[in-house]
């Protein structure tokens, strides 16, 4: 990995790494923002070190926005092996338990797959960042101590079957934020009776990034050996396009000055409720996410400065 040493820079975008496996995802954002020099950077949302795949990262003001990334839907594609069932659910795992899987068929796998389309009830694993008396969940799975953890309400969307050959099956998957793939895939196991565990992971798509391209370490390396920091500016998508997908309010010049000053304003043709996007002027120019109140004001949540 290169190593550029110069002043840290202010730099405001959002960048779509494809992660690589074998690395987490702090990791690659360290890399990243080292050869942009920025000032501040953070990732939406963790990638376990075996996953590879989109994994938004914020520079500068677009930090403030990594929230609604982070509880955007989510598009994976999985590979899941069968017959073996590990501690953490994937490959990574020490394995506690074998069994056949000659019994699973196509059409028994997609009928296993059904019951878990919609909302259902998810118990986080233990090897997971989540924490229980201030300390994460893997440390205290690696000594052993496993805690109650309470299921959570999760929504899959869909759930598509690509193909099952040998001890693999594949398939797509449209989920809510906190879905546990890993997890998905130890429950499809245990109802297949011959368990499951997560052999490769790769996440397609954060929305609303559905069709952005994403930009790999090795191109962003070249990049910046060949053309500087510089040069990575054009890898980089304007903030509001982490929140393209809520409805905006045009500010009037008056309300826009009020709303920065952290005052609600009155606003017309709005929601009722919810977040919505600031405009202002006829270009359109974003000044933040604003949150309806019940007399249709809007209040400021998050501004740009």
């Amino acid at each position: 990995m290169l190593s550029p040493r110069s002043a840290k820079k202010n730099i405001n975008g959002i960048l779509l790494l494809d992660k690589p496996a074998g690395i987490t995802s702090n990791g690659a954002l360290q890399q990243v923002k080292r050869l942009y020099a920025a000032k501040r950077a953070g990732h939406t949302g963790s990638l376990d070190p075996i996953a590879t795949g989109m994994l938004p990262l914020c520079f500068g003001e677009a930090t403030k926005f990594s929230q609604f990334l982070l509880d955007s839907d989510k598009y994976y594609y999985v590979t899941a092996k069968l017959g073996k069932r590990t501690a953490t659910g994937d490959v990574e795992g020490e394995v506690i338990s074998e069994r056949s899987f000659s019994h699973v068929t196509r059409a028994s796998l997609e009928q296993v797959l059904q019951p878990f389309l919609g909302k259902i009830q998810q118990i986080p694993p233990m090897f997971s960042a989540l924490k229980h008396k201030g300390k994460p969940l893997y440390e205290l799975a690696r000594r052993g101590i496993e805690v109650e953890r309470e299921p959570r309400t999760i929504h899959i969307y869909s759930l598509q079957l690509e193909s099952l050959q040998e001890d693999c099956f594949s398939f797509h998957i449209h989920c809510s934020k906190g879905t546990y793939v890993r997890t998905l895939v130890d429950d499809i196991g245990e109802l297949l009776n011959c368990g499951a565990h997560v052999f490769q992971l790769r996440r397609t798509a954060v929305a609303p990034y559905n069709t952005h391209p994403m930009y790999s370490l090795p191109v962003l390396e070249d990049t910046f050996r060949r053309e500087g920091a510089e040069g990575l500016q054009r890898f980089l998508l304007p903030i509001e396009t982490s929140v393209a997908g809520f409805p905006s309010v045009k500010l009037s010049t008056s309300a826009a000055f009020y709303i920065r000053m952290g005052q609600p304003v009155r606003v017309t043709n709005a929601p009722a409720q919810g977040f919505v996007r600031l405009m202002i002027g006829d270009e359109q120019r974003f000044l933040g996410m604003g949150e309806m109140l019940e007399d249709y004001r809007v209040k400021p949540k998050r501004m740009v400065v």
